[in-house]
């Protein structure tokens, strides 16, 4: 939980930072397009208004100063197109210039991009005609393809640097919950440790009464204390189960071979109710973990399925292969539909707002407990509702 809970609040930083950052990278792009654009149309639309500014001197002496990559068509008023201007480029091709202005003519619009050929147009009408200017926009772009490794650069060191910190936040935010988590659950699997003792001596002396007793006060707090045992007992597993803590190390489980131990038990209990028990479990298929945590899984379904289940009807159970490396154990019986909502409660603690879930014995505390062993195991436990029948599912890694 705690876990979670550190990687729910790295991600919502993270979050909030890269949205952050794409805002005001998004801005900064943005505004430079914007910016040389319009450098560049204003420049282009003072060539067009004041041509003399682009002819400094004679067209057969070398320009005294560098010459900016534009140049300027002339449409007369008879079609004729004649070039000027811009000795960064040629206009010796008089069918390339046609070219040109015919596309410029099919574009529409005072200004625009010619992407084939990477130039910017500007429109200006003259008396005689028409007047194209004509700037390349590839420094322009390469200025903001600049921009951009840039800020992806600067993005992504600035994300590496927030995520860092988002970590070491993570761990200062969640640490008084976590101390606090820590205390509750040290408290539960005390007070259950300690009201073991008075339990089993009040069921010890209960069970004496009885004997001398045929029926009275007696029976009944013998089933109250067998009842709080079987409570105290469940949030033993809790804690444990929380606590990740168990004496059993972690080795290779023959899953098949456990499932089908765990159905001996419950072959007379499944026929004292009138259910029949259809196993079908696949050989072979191994896990990774601690095999008395797995039983107690089994168990848990099992015992789960004959309690609720409508009887006389059948109760399925299926362990398969699903792929190269997961498997999954199905345990499907015939009992009062859940809604979506009840199939994600039944695995809180306590939950017994369900009928079912209401009977005497049941603490709503097994299928929790099934579902932190599942966790722990590196899997996951799920449950449906449909047609009348309810399947629990724990999928689990293969070994």
């Amino acid at each position: 939980m705690l876990r979670k809970l550190r990687l729910k609040f790295v991600i919502i930083n993270m979050a909030i930072v890269t949205a952050m950052l794409c805002v005001i990278f998004g801005l900064i792009y943005h505004s430079t397009r914007v910016d040389l654009e319009q450098e560049n149309l204003n420049m282009m639309r003072a060539i067009a208004s004041f041509p003399a500014l682009d002819r400094p001197g004679r067209p057969d002496q070398p320009p005294e100063e560098v010459r900016l990559p534009y140049f300027t068509l002339q449409i007369e008023a008879d079609g004729t197109v004649s070039a000027f201007g811009g000795g960064y480029y040629d206009l010796s091709d008089g069918k390339f210039l046609q070219d040109l202005a015919d596309k410029v003519m099919a574009a529409g619009g005072d200004t625009g991009v010619l992407e084939e050929y990477n130039l910017r147009f500007c429109r200006l009408p003259t008396p005689m005609g028409e007047r194209l200017v004509f700037s390349d926009i590839s420094s322009e772009r390469a200025t903001l393809d600049s921009l951009v490794r840039t800020c992806l650069l600067i993005g992504s060191l600035s994300f590496l640097a927030f995520l860092g910190l988002s970590l070491l936040l993570a761990r200062w935010a969640v640490r008084p919950v976590e101390r606090a988590w820590q205390q509750q659950r040290q408290f539960v699997a005390d007070a259950s440790h300690e009201l073991k003792t008075p339990l089993a001596v009040i069921t010890t002396n209960a069970e004496l009464l009885q004997g001398t007793q045929e029926a009275g006060p007696a029976s009944h707090i013998l089933s109250t204390a067998r009842q709080m045992r079987q409570l105290v007992e469940g949030l033993l597993e809790l804690a444990r189960a929380d606590g990740g803590a168990s004496e059993t190390p972690m080795a290779r489980v023959d899953w098949s071979a456990l499932v089908e131990e765990a159905l001996l038990p419950f072959e007379p209990v499944f026929f004292e109710r009138g259910l029949t028990l259809t196993p079908r479990v696949q050989p072979g298929l191994a896990v990774w973990g601690r095999a008395d945590q797995l039983r107690q899984a089994v168990d848990i379904l099992l015992d789960n399925a004959q309690k609720y289940a409508v009887s006389p009807s059948a109760v399925y159970l299926h362990l398969d292969r699903v792929n190269h490396n997961r498997c999954l154990l199905m345990v499907e019986n015939r009992a009062d539909p859940l809604s979506p909502q009840e199939l994600e409660d039944i695995f809180k603690r306590f939950y017994r707002t369900d009928r079912a879930r209401s009977r005497d014995g049941s603490f709503g505390l097994g299928l929790p407990i099934a579902k932190q062993i599942v966790s722990a195991h590196r899997g996951r436990i799920w449950a449906e509702s449909r047609e009348g029948r309810v399947r629990f599912y724990i999928e689990l890694p293969l070994h």
